[in-house]
């Protein structure tokens, strides 16, 4: 249920499923991917404290990719930057797969939601009396499972709206909605 939830990956694989397709947008899910799982392990082993003792570098990590997101966001509304679709079909093979990659990392890293389920929810899990790095492993698997699942889910209904707004000619439309749900993603990062 914690991955379904709308909240910024998961709007991000909606974005790029429909501004790259889903192929593309693999790149970006396998960095959210390994940035989940950083998290999780982080929670679980106790940076969640060291975060709650000095939340000024959360926060100073957070208001920077919000302002990351936020710069895509306006040259996707603009019809700028490499996340713009174009009239020419092959731009779509400008971007970068570690762009995307790390894209999806440091908003899985940068995500408050993200921290606040993890430290929240896993360490109740873990048991003192079994192996942690068995319990972990297994914990992880899970979660980044449900989590792939979700954003394929997402990325894959981000397609077919784009394939909707693409077929009648309305790519500035296209950008327009994917900027703008760029835009909110950092807004509610800087604001959370």
């Amino acid at each position: 249920m914690v991955s379904i939830t709308p909240g910024m990956c998961m709007t991000l694989a909606m974005t790029l499923g429909m501004t790259i397709g889903i192929r593309k947008t693999l790149w970006m899910m396998l960095g959210e991917l390994l940035g989940v799982a950083t998290v999780a392990i982080a929670s679980v082993v106790g940076v969640s404290a060291i975060m709650l003792k000095m939340p000024f570098i959360f926060n100073i990590f957070k208001l920077l990719g919000a302002g990351y997101l936020f710069y895509i966001g306006v040259n996707m509304c603009r019809s700028r930057g490499k996340l713009a679709i174009s009239d020419q079909p092959t731009r779509l093979t400008d971007i970068k797969k570690l762009t995307l990659f790390h894209q999806g990392f440091f908003t899985a890293i940068a995500n408050p939601k993200g921290w606040a389920f993890m430290v929240a929810l896993l360490p109740p899990f873990i048991n003192k009396n079994y192996a942690l790095p068995i319990q972990l492993t297994v914990l992880v698997a899970i979660i980044l499972i449900s989590e792939f699942i979700c954003m394929m889910l997402y990325a894959t209904g981000g397609k077919t709206i784009g394939k909707v707004l693409t077929s009648r000619n309305n790519v500035k439309i296209l950008n327009k909605i994917s900027g703008s749900l760029m835009i909110m993603i950092a807004l509610w990062l800087a604001l959370s």
